[in-house]
């Protein structure tokens, strides 16, 4: 009787769910367009981006807008949309697929292919072309123009797959070899050190103004508090001091002479200020300190790489009867640890490969290895980081490398502490990062909320209170306000320099305190915003921002000023954003400060005393045959940041069509990132896109093994 009772509930149940509006796909139907949506406006906004990108390089309007420029857009535009429909088609026919995986198996049809091998990937990018309409209905949902690209997606998974042939045949003969050299964090972390050596070996360092800063930061710090009063406030205004070099408002100054700030992040200011004082002493010359400091990224870089590429390449974590299997030449084959025989390996050598030329050939990431600013720290911090989380995402037993929660390692804890401890201490803005992931990984992995809380929350916590306190103490000064406001400072300068009849009186009166409209007209300059923060030596930089005079009263009216000029000359506003950020998402633009720039400059080759004579000519040569390589088209676009950042908002594009939600909880700090470069100072640098560059080998992966999955 029970039996019956349950049964009859159950069909009960199913028939209410059969008449219920998601089972009949209406409301299925509506969140595929709006999705769809999305990803349609991601692509929009990357072809708006490079259908502008002329205009801006010649320095012109948005009102130059042309039929030229509307053709760009619309082919780009298909370009983007095709891309996105054939990964999204790829994860599609993967979830198809999986459905009938075990019969495949069981027949032995093609057994030498990986889940995540790349020549798989294109294979079956290729087979789901328009002959295989017969098979697989279309769902209705889709908009009509990604079907009009359906054949072109098919053409391009072909040639894809043609042309990976050859190299996908010469690595599979040495596949055995391959994977025996990259089985482990220490062998991967060998590999990195010995491919990247020529670069600290011959360069020695790379670096720009900003660490000089911080050594003057620290010696007057140091000087000061030991007897040797340093220039400071005296009631004239006329003081040369680091903070008036990087303004910083003098009414943020305590009374007492401080000279450290958080300019450039106090701690990194200590370690590098602190390096180059003592190696002044010692030495005479900052110079053995700065090889010093760029010795240590360099070991700390390869560790980060090494210990990410290890989680995604052969995933410690999982466990044996859960790994992949091998091809047949390499099945078995391999000693484990213990010196016994099994199957441990989970990735193909192929990827191995694309994995490891990706971090060993670009020229961006080898040069980042030994370059002192804060961006390539945080950059090989962000993916340490970024391993930890995938190992946390892929034991969470909500995906198919793992059907039940498993408590985390106390190494990967322990990465994801110390990670984010290196990503506060190297960048403002590591704050906004490490707060949207614990939010969105407590939404996303509730269960082990100790594990986010630990490695999360509690640096979070700790390095924040200590700025605040040091700040509220005097010890350091505070962050300028005016540093967050560098679209704003570009509209005002656009506006004063192009359309200055425009600017009412009544924020004339509110700004003139503040800005001198006059030093801003002259200061503007479209890439940059440093500029109009009146950056630069005392002696000879024009003055836009009144830091000597301004007050905390004054800077309460800045935001309403600004808005009423915006509103009285929006088409001039709107051009000082585009032209601000737009090369961040313009695959035609070289960037404006390219990553090549802190190997070979003046203060690398002119201001030192030792790294200038050591292998002079070879820096200029390196240099020379990066930038030629970065501006050749097409060829050129894998040494741009912004290359890398298009291919990250398009597989994010893709994953929200796909529905891979618990995966975007994980990556959608990277589009915080974008939001960085947006408000960054600075238009299309380098520096701003480096997480994403040294993470998308890695995103790839984590997006490919998820196509194994039909749904989050």
């Amino acid at each position: 009787m029970a039996m019956k009772g349950n049964t009859h509930k159950a069909q009960e149940t199913a028939a209410t769910t059969a008449a219920s509006p998601a089972a009949t796909g209406e409301d299925r139907g509506f969140w595929h367009i709006a999705r769809w949506t999305l990803a349609v406006l991601a692509c929009l906004w990357l072809a708006f981006c490079s259908a502008v990108g002329p205009i801006y390089r010649a320095d012109g309007t948005i009102a130059d807008f042309s039929i030229w420029n509307a053709l760009i857009g619309v082919v780009m535009f298909c370009v983007y949309l095709t891309l996105v429909h054939a990964l999204a088609m790829i994860g599609d026919r993967r979830s198809y697929g999986k459905q009938s995986s075990g019969k495949a198996r069981g027949s032995g049809d093609n057994p030498q292919t990986y889940p995540d091998d790349p020549q798989s990937l294109v294979e079956l990018a290729a087979s789901a072309s328009p002959t295989d309409a017969s098979t697989t209905e279309r769902p209705r949902a889709i908009p009509s123009v990604v079907h009009t690209i359906h054949d072109l997606s098919g053409k391009v998974g072909g040639f894809l797959r043609r042309a990976a042939r050859p190299a996908t045949i010469f690595i599979t003969r040495h596949e055995r070899t391959i994977i025996r050299h990259t089985d482990r964090t220490i062998r991967i972390f060998a590999m990195l050190i010995v491919g990247w050596a020529w670069c600290y070996v011959t360069l020695l360092s790379a670096f720009g103004a900003d660490v000089f800063s911080q050594i003057r930061e620290f010696t007057s710090f140091w000087e000061q508090t030991h007897g040797n009063p340093q220039p400071y406030l005296d009631g004239t205004l006329v003081v040369n001091t680091i903070m008036d070099v990087y303004p910083t408002a003098h009414y943020l100054w305590p009374a007492d002479p401080t000279f450290l700030t958080n300019q450039h992040n106090i701690l990194l200011t200590l370690l590098y200020g602190g390096m180059g004082y003592l190696s002044q002493s010692v030495t005479g010359s900052p110079d053995a300190g700065l090889i010093i400091l760029s010795g240590l990224q360099f070991v700390f870089a390869a560790f980060c790489c090494a210990a990410t590429a290890n989680r995604f390449l052969n995933r410690p974590f999982v466990g044996i009867s859960t790994r992949a299997p091998l091809s047949p030449a390499v099945a078995g084959q391999l000693p484990s640890e213990r010196g016994t025989t099994m199957t441990r390996v989970t990735t193909s050598a192929a990827t191995r490969v694309i994995v490891l030329a990706l971090l060993l050939v670009n020229p961006i990431v080898i040069f980042s290895t030994i370059s002192l600013t804060k961006s390539p720290l945080f950059a090989f911090a962000f993916v340490w980081w970024f391993g930890a989380l995938y190992e946390l995402y892929a034991t969470s037993g909500k995906t198919t490398e793992s059907t039940a929660t498993t408590h985390p390692r106390r190494t990967t804890v322990v990465a994801l502490a110390l990670s984010t401890l290196v990503m506060l201490a190297s960048a403002k803005y590591g704050l906004y990062i490490v707060f949207l992931q614990l939010v969105l990984a407590l939404i996303a992995d509730r269960k082990r909320w100790r594990t986010y809380a630990v490695a999360l929350l509690i640096p979070l916590i700790a390095f924040q209170g200590m700025i605040t306190a040091l700040t509220a103490t005097n010890t350091i000064i505070g962050g300028d306000p005016i540093e967050s406001k560098g679209v704003q400072l570009q509209q005002i300068g656009r506006i004063a320099q192009r359309d200055p009849d425009s600017i009412p009186a009544s924020a004339r009166e509110k700004i003139e305190p503040i800005i001198d409209l006059d030093g801003a007209a002259k200061a503007y300059f479209p890439n940059d915003a440093d500029r109009m923060k009146s950056s630069g030596s005392a002696e000879d930089k024009t003055v836009a921002y009144k830091w000597r005079t301004v007050t905390a009263k004054d800077m309460e009216n800045f935001n309403s000023a600004w808005l009423e000029m915006v509103k009285a000359s929006p088409v001039v506003a709107i051009d000082a954003l585009l032209a601000k950020c737009y090369g961040y998402f313009d695959v035609f633009d070289v960037p404006y400060v390219s990553a090549i720039y802190y190997v070979n400059n003046g203060k690398v080759q002119k201001d030192t005393t030792i790294i200038k004579h050591w292998f002079h000519g070879w820096r200029d040569a390196v240099a020379w045959f990066a930038n030629g390589w970065s501006h050749i088209p097409v060829i050129g676009w894998p040494v741009h940041g912004n290359f890398w950042t298009i291919l990250t908002l398009v597989v994010g594009a893709v994953e929200v069509v796909r529905r891979r939600w618990r995966a975007l909880a994980y990556h959608l700090p990277m589009l915080l990132l974008m939001g960085v470069m947006i408000t960054a100072p600075a238009n299309d640098f380098d520096r701003h896109m480096l997480p994403l560059v040294f993470c998308f080998a890695f995103l790839a992966l984590w997006f490919r093994r998820d196509g194994r999955n039909i749904s989050d």
